[in-house]
């Protein structure tokens, strides 16, 4: 997929340093509002919460639990489509013409991302391409498989678990 790199606005907000914001980042991207009312809105959602035993809240700036990024995508009118199931294997993947076009907010493991008409907008890729090899047993080739004198190699690609849009 094509990637741009984008900080949804944080930087131009006056924010500085390293951090886990990708749900703060990924809403403000997908929904074009400035980054600092996208931050307020997260923390002012997480107050909410009930804190777990030993962990803390929520936060715009370290990362948002998924119930509460749940509550404040539907609030907004943003609905999640999964592409994936328990025991289902992943169908989906972070690759060009597997996501429908428009603005999406793209879930993968432990990460959320902003794909606009199949192009990512992120502070990296989060794109995988792994290849890994297996013994030649003459099997089958499946899709993004392939033979050479060290057996069968596979390309492995992120898999999306799913993905929030507005109607």
């Amino acid at each position: 997929m094509k990637f741009v790199q984008d900080d949804g606005g944080r930087a131009a907000a006056g924010f500085k340093g390293k951090t886990d914001d990708c749900v703060t980042r990924a809403i403000a991207i997908a929904t074009g509002l400035p980054y600092a009312q996208v931050y307020g809105l997260v923390n002012e959602a997480s107050a909410k919460e009930r804190p777990r035993k030993g962990q803390s809240r929520s936060s715009a700036r370290t990362g948002v639990f998924k119930p509460t990024y749940k509550r404040i995508l539907s609030d907004m009118g943003w609905t999640f489509t999964p592409t994936m199931g328990i025991g289902t294997g992943c169908k989906v993947h972070l690759v060009d013409g597997e996501l429908p076009m428009g603005r999406l907010i793209v879930s993968v493991s432990k990460h959320l991302t902003c794909v606009i008409d199949g192009v990512i907008h992120d502070t990296h890729n989060p794109e995988r391409t792994i290849d890994t090899c297996e013994p030649d047993y003459g099997q089958a080739l499946k899709p993004g498989q392939w033979r050479n004198v060290n057996g069968v190699w596979t390309t492995r690609r992120r898999c999306v678990y799913g993905y929030w849009s507005k109607a």
